[in-house]
């Protein structure tokens, strides 16, 4: 196990009736907030009535922004920024799922930025402050509700990148399971696999001595696997979607992190491809992570094996036929809840972007390599999306 630091400074209100607190809580902090927010449903289902009530009753000024989108992207980011010079608000609430809270955090560290946020983004430095924000979050999976990370995508550069800092991190998040109920099964499923993958990407390392966390992380993709499936015939069941809602965000906040060196060579081939074609991450995800367990595999087999073990009960007689094996029933679980296997069921049935997407994974990285598992060049990506295909 490596040395390291473990820290969430986000406290999280989970359960029913839980967003009646959000005007207590910011009031703690500020009189003047952005309410960011997605699409329409906000306002659908009620939760907008009663989120801008308890910001009045707390005597909360607040400004609405609205309409992000999946793959959240600069413009809307640069309009909260003014919008929040403009108004003196110094801080935000976001109301949805990853893609709101993701813009909200980039909207929190631009505000206080004096060039362009996305320079911040672009790895060329980092926030040295930001507003603070509290979120309440109605589409589990991306875990942002209590991370330090946020992506965005740049829409003119055909860019998707990252942020992590720990200013970013919200003070507080509420999760109340009743806000998933309405949610889609396809937007669940996509959001269950968002979870699985960032699970994926600590379990895969070549850290020793890490048993407790990898105990935890196959805990999270049982649960994970388990719920994914009985949710699509009991979609109003609140007992499974507080089972998938607090799996998500203990996939994502930290706890699986420490004492071990992660992967994430396939969330930087994911976001190539999400900013090219503005398709569902969780989507994505599902596709490329078993091309890439079967492209890596062979780099440590003893741990392909424990996952084959203790995630599939499959025991060990021969090595490879055991980890294609395990590899092979996960892409069943993906496709009986819905998901996509291949680029060409998300509508890209074109390889020449191949190459491109590759040379802009590895463009920030001064070795020309992503990952921590195996290093992957731009070739082996390549190779990746050809199994993906």
């Amino acid at each position: 196990m490596l040395n390291g630091i473990y820290s969430n400074p986000t406290t999280i209100y989970f359960g029913k009736g839980m967003e009646f607190k959000i005007g207590e809580e910011v009031a703690k902090y500020s009189k003047n907030t952005l309410l960011h927010y997605g699409r329409n449903s906000f306002k659908e289902y009620g939760l907008y009535d009663k989120v801008t009530r308890s910001l009045k009753d707390n005597g909360i000024r607040y400004i609405e922004l609205g309409g992000v989108k999946p793959n959240p992207g600069t413009d809307l980011v640069y309009r909260g920024i003014r919008l929040c010079r403009e108004e003196n608000l110094d801080f935000v609430v976001a109301v949805g799922g990853g893609s709101v809270i993701d813009s909200a955090k980039a909207i929190s560290a631009g505000v206080l930025w004096p060039g362009d946020f996305y320079e911040l983004f672009d790895g060329k430095t980092t926030p040295q402050k930001a507003l603070k924000l509290g979120t309440i979050l109605t589409i589990p999976g991306s875990g942002s509700e209590s991370s330090t990370g946020a992506i965005i995508t740049h829409e003119e550069k055909k860019l998707k990148r990252a942020l992590d800092s720990p200013l970013i991190a919200p003070i507080f998040s509420i999760l109340n399971p009743e806000l998933t109920l309405t949610v889609s099964k396809y937007d669940t499923s996509c959001g269950v696999v968002d979870a699985i993958s960032h699970v994926f990407e600590r379990y895969f390392t070549n850290t020793p001595f890490v048993d407790c966390s990898d105990r935890i992380c196959e805990a999270l993709l049982k649960t994970l696997m388990k719920y994914a499936l009985l949710v699509n015939d009991s979609p109003f069941n609140y007992d499974i979607r507080a089972e998938i809602m607090w799996a998500c965000k203990l996939a994502h906040d930290n706890t699986i992190s420490f004492g071990r060196k992660q992967d994430w060579a396939t969330h930087r081939i994911g976001h190539e491809i999400g900013a090219l074609y503005d398709v569902s991450h969780g989507a994505t995800m599902a596709i490329l992570f078993p091309a890439w367990m079967k492209y890596t595999y062979k780099a440590n087999i003893p741990r392909f094996e424990q996952f084959a073990n203790r995630i599939f009960d499959i025991n060990p007689t021969s090595s490879a036929q055991v980890i294609l094996s395990a590899i092979e029933n996960l892409t069943m679980f993906l496709k009986a809840i819905g998901m996509p296997t291949t680029l060409r069921e998300l509508g890209i049935n074109d390889k020449t972007n191949f190459p491109v997407m590759a040379q802009k994974c590895v463009k920030q990285m001064p070795s020309g390599t992503i990952g921590n598992f195996t290093r992957l060049a731009p070739h082996d990506i390549v190779n990746i999306l050809e199994i993906a295909y």
